[in-house]
């Protein structure tokens, strides 16, 4: 009998890779962090002795849920600026709270608040963009999360830099301390094309293709956006990009919500990955991205929350149900978007984006044991006729009881491991208070 770390048996595993397949009664075998094996429950037993064996009679097992596109720290600003189109809930509070509180305390707090609530909905890696990202890369790596942090660029000073060269030297040296490390990763990320002006986006550029690093990037997001690129440069944002050689298969583009049919067949071509933001884009009312006809053309397309400030939740079960129904509903067509594309959107997809397809988001033997354990036992999920229906249409994320990165049990039976949940609560009050009597009129 070979000795390994952790043996867990489910009722289900869905190991996304190949899409749409469910293998019923089986166990997964993980040794020093990564998956060994996945195999019949009874072939487990006569061939491993596991210290951790764990039985989830109920449960599916799948991929971790990968957060394409957050604003961690931003979950300290939920509801602060509510019911608001994007320019003016940017413009009028947003920004002018950021200015006013943004700090290494303010992004620790924040950042830890939304990896408690990520965590506790499945998710064990997060794609984030903001200020102070030394400060995300370190809460992360203490809770032993993954996480891939931007190297953010903007035009605009900040309490983390004062211009966009400040910003990429900072980030240039954030990237040569993380670059060995297992769990953290970096992308760089200019904000949108209208922050970044041309000089910064063309360094990016060519510090991508040299450190072999994608670019987390805000395009297309409203038709506002558009129609200043056109005014401003005779084109539009794509177009501006491409221009400057920036539409490429690194190219992380978030939203996507104004497309024409020439632009979508360039963007099929170019291999660029798109981070769809549903329930963000329906709540500041920026538009639809038409993910169905992406998905048709093969482009590859993860889902993100956003930031806590603008959805307000960091909840991809939700973003999963919400992009296929909404989905399903602009295309005019009930059998697009079926559930397994979407779960792959949630998991397989949001790795290729990162360039972590080899490592996560996947349950396949040699891949990092990124993996969460959901109950479908519950009166809300029964009765279970196809477990990945379910998990998209039926569930919540509450049902989610287990999640393990690299091997490591970070949410046991509801509770979190690596974080105090009472003291994250209490701070993120003590902000509430401070950023809502400053707030008030």
């Amino acid at each position: 009998m070979q000795a390994i770390d952790t043996l867990l048996k489910a009722r289900w595993i869905i190991p996304v890779e190949p899409e749409g397949c469910v293998l019923e009664d089986h166990a997964l075998v993980i040794a020093a962090g990564r998956i060994l094996a996945i195999l019949p429950r009874e072939q487990a037993h006569a061939k491993y002795t596991a210290d951790i064996d764990l039985e989830l009679s109920s449960h599916a097992l799948l991929p971790g849920l990968i957060n394409a596109h957050t604003h961690a720290a931003m979950n300290l600003l939920r509801g602060l600026a509510d019911d608001l189109a994007l320019m003016a809930w940017l413009n009028e509070h947003i920004w002018p709270a950021e200015l006013r509180w943004t700090s290494p305390e303010f992004v620790h707090d924040g950042t830890q608040l939304a990896m408690a609530e990520m965590l506790r909905g499945g998710i064990t890696c997060f794609n984030d963009m903001y200020f102070f990202p030394e400060i995300t890369a370190q809460a992360a790596r203490t809770c032993g999360m993954r996480a891939c942090v931007g190297l953010i660029v903007i035009d605009f000073p900040s309490a983390w830099a004062q211009s966009a060269e400040e910003y990429l030297d900072k980030g240039l040296a954030l990237h040569a301390m993380l670059r060995d490390d297992p769990l953290i990763h970096t992308a760089f990320a200019p904000h949108a094309p209208y922050t970044v002006s041309t000089a910064p986006l063309e360094r990016i550029r060519m510090l991508a293709e040299e450190l072999d690093l994608p670019i987390h990037m805000h395009v297309h997001e409203t038709a506002a956006e558009v129609e200043q690129s056109l005014a401003q440069r005779g084109c539009r944002p794509l177009a501006y990009l491409d221009r400057l050689g920036l539409v490429s298969p690194r190219l992380m583009a978030v939203h996507m919500t104004q497309l024409s049919a020439e632009e979508l067949a360039h963007i099929a071509d170019a291999g660029i990955h798109v981070i769809h933001c549903c329930e963000s884009n329906l709540k500041l009312a920026s538009g639809f991205c038409p993910v169905a006809r992406l998905d048709a053309a093969g482009v590859p397309v993860a889902l993100g929350t956003d930031g806590a400030a603008s959805n307000n939740d960091l909840d991809l079960f939700g973003e999963m149900r919400t992009a296929a129904l909404v989905g399903k509903a602009i295309a005019g067509d009930a059998t697009a978007l079926p559930a397994q594309r979407l779960l792959r959107m949630a998991t397989l997809n949001g790795a290729k984006a990162l360039g972590l397809e080899e490592q996560i988001g996947s349950l396949e033997a040699g891949k990092w044991a990124d993996i969460t354990a959901v109950d479908l036992g519950t009166v809300e999920a029964e009765p279970v006729y196809n477990p990945i229906s379910q998990l998209v249409y039926a569930t919540g994320r509450q049902q989610v009881t287990d999640v393990w990165v690299a091997g490591r049990h970070l949410l046991k039976d509801r509770a979190l491991t690596t974080l105090d949940t009472e003291d994250i609560t209490c701070r993120a009050r003590a902000w509430r208070q401070k950023i809502g009597n400053q707030s008030a009129p």
